[in-house]
C-alpha cells in the first residue's frame, strides 16, 4: 500500500506548483509524469529531481537523449519501478525504439547483474581459490541483442555501479574507454543512473 498519495498539479502551491510547471515546460506542454506528483509531497525533492532529471536524464548532453532514456529504462527495470518503467517505455518507442529493444535493455541489465552476483561474491569472499575456478554462467545476451557493443557497456556500468561489483565495474568501464567513451560520457551514465535510483528508490521506499 503506499504510504502517500500523488500531489494533483490542481493542488500543487508555490514552489512545488513553480516546479510543475518547469516540468511541463521541458515537456512542451505535457501533463507533468506521476512520478513527480509523488515527489510533489516533498517539496526540496522534487526541486533536486527535476533538475537532476533535466539535465542528466532527459536532455542531451555528453550523451544522447535516446541513450540516457536506455539507462534509464534498465534502472528502472533493475529497481523494478512500474511508473518509470511505463515513463520509459513510451519515450524510448517515441525515439523510434521497439518494444523487442525494450526487452532487449532489460535482458542486458538483468545479465549483468547476475555477473554483478558472481564477481562481487569472488572479490568480497577473500579467498584466492575462488579466482582460479571458472565463471560458468552464460552470457550471450551481451553480444546478441541489436545495441552496439557501446551501448550494451554502458548499460553495464550503470547497473554494476548500482550493484557496488568494483571487478564489473572496473572491467565494463575499461572495455568502454576501448570502444570509445570519453570519461565525460562514462560520468553522465552514472549521473544519469544515480537520477533514476534516487527517483525508483523513493518510489519503492514509499509503496509506489
Amino acid at each position: 500500500m503506499a504510504r502517500l498519495q500523488p500531489l494533483p498539479e490542481s493542488e500543487a502551491q508555490d514552489k512545488v506548483a513553480t516546479t510543475y510547471g518547469r516540468v511541463r515546460d521541458m515537456l512542451s506542454g505535457e501533463p507533468v509524469p506521476e512520478p513527480f506528483l509523488y515527489y510533489g509531497r516533498v517539496e526540496p525533492f522534487v526541486q533536486d529531481f527535476y533538475m537532476n532529471f533535466k539535465k542528466f536524464v532527459f536532455s542531451d548532453g555528453k550523451l544522447s537523449a535516446n541513450l540516457k532514456t536506455i539507462i534509464g529504462l534498465a534502472v528502472a527495470g533493475h529497481y523494478g519501478c512500474e511508473l518509470w518503467l511505463s515513463y520509459f517505455s513510451v519515450r524510448f518507442k517515441s525515439q523510434g525504439g521497439t518494444d523487442t529493444q525494450i526487452s532487449e535493455v532489460l535482458a542486458i541489465a538483468s545479465t549483468n547483474a547476475m555477473y554483478n552476483s558472481f564477481f562481487k561474491f569472488r572479490d568480497l569472499a577473500g579467498n584466492e581459490s575462488f579466482s582460479g575456478l571458472p565463471v560458468g554462467l552464460r552470457a550471450h545476451t551481451f553480444m546478441g541483442t541489436s545495441f552496439d557493443e557501446k551501448t550494451v557497456e554502458l548499460i553495464n556500468i550503470a547497473i554494476s555501479n548500482l550493484n557496488a561489483c568494483k571487478p564489473c565495474t572496473s572491467g565494463h568501464v575499461e572495455k568502454a574507454t576501448g570502444l570509445g567513451a570519453s570519461d565525460e560520457e562514462l560520468l553522465e551514465v552514472i549521473q544519469c543512473a544515480s537520477t533514476m535510483a534516487a527517483g525508483c528508490a523513493f518510489l519503492k521506499a514509499n509503496g509506489v
